[in-house]
């Protein structure tokens, strides 16, 4: 049976990429991050074994004694647990040795180059998601009225600079006002941050960064991005259409329409 590796992060995304795979018929190798992945994404695979954030020889190594040649990245790393917990090997040193900066789409594509050294090729995980890629339009919630009209387009003009900087990719924009932008905090923190300034109201927009390889970090959203939503009064939620994750879609959008909180995906 054909054989694919999963390097799993936090979320849901791992789940789905697993079981898309094993629909195909392939049997799924995860290697999982401690403190990251979801310990139950074991029960559904056929090889599991545990990394340290940094681990990146160990990770090799797991899959050349598996045979695997492919391998997909799916599920986040939280950016401040990456600057606190981890813990490089040689491997990882000698990646970051070879770099000229640590953003991430540099620090990325260096441990894909490193993997495909080692006879190990990183693919796109939304090739085995396109089922759960934002379609365009309206998804949820009431109709966008024109003032919100406007802080998305503002959301999507900032998040571009914001992605070209390699720095995040949410936006959050109240009454033409740039309220907060995503760092190393992640999605909820900027969400509360932005509504914590502009009060309720607010809109979140979320892209992927230009010239983004979608090997990696894709957008994501689900029902705890609208659980953070409705916490802090915010009323719209725009996301890339084509290149953003919907994670649990039918629980997000009942979310978003309990709250009259509005969903929409943009070109």
């Amino acid at each position: 049976m054909e054989r694919i590796g999963l390097i799993a992060g936090n979320g849901q995304l791992p789940f789905l990429f697993a079981r898309e795979a094993r629909a195909r018929g392939m049997d799924v190798v995860v290697v999982a991050h401690r403190g990251e992945t979801d310990p139950a994404l074991e029960g559904e695979v056929a090889a599991f074994t545990w990394v340290r954030l940094g681990q990146v020889g160990r990770i090799v190594s797991t899959f050349q004694k598996a045979s695997v040649s492919q391998a997909a990245m799916a599920g986040g790393i939280g950016r401040v647990r990456a600057l606190t917990e981890a813990r490089p090997d040689m491997g990882a040193v000698r990646i970051l040795s070879r770099l000229r900066s640590l953003r991430d789409d540099a620090l990325l594509r260096a441990v894909a180059d490193h993997f495909e050294a080692h006879g190990i090729t990183i693919v796109a995980p939304t090739d085995y998601l396109a089922q759960v890629m934002c379609p365009a339009g309206h998804l949820a919630g009431p109709r966008l009225h024109p003032e919100q009209e406007k802080d998305v387009a503002l959301g999507v003009e900032v998040a571009t600079l914001l992605g070209q900087a390699d720095v995040g990719q949410t936006v959050v924009v109240r009454g033409g006002n740039v309220l907060a932008l995503e760092a190393v905090e992640g999605t909820d923190e900027t969400i509360r941050r932005g509504a914590k300034l502009g009060g309720k109201g607010a809109v979140v927009v979320k892209r992927c960064k230009p010239g983004q390889d979608l090997r990696f970090d894709l957008p994501a959203a689900g029902p705890r991005t609208l659980e953070v939503m409705a916490e802090v009064g915010a009323k719209v939620l725009a996301l890339e259409a084509g290149r953003t994750v919907l994670l649990e879609t039918q629980a997000l959008v009942a979310r978003a329409e309990a709250n009259g909180i509005t969903v929409v995906g943009i070109p």
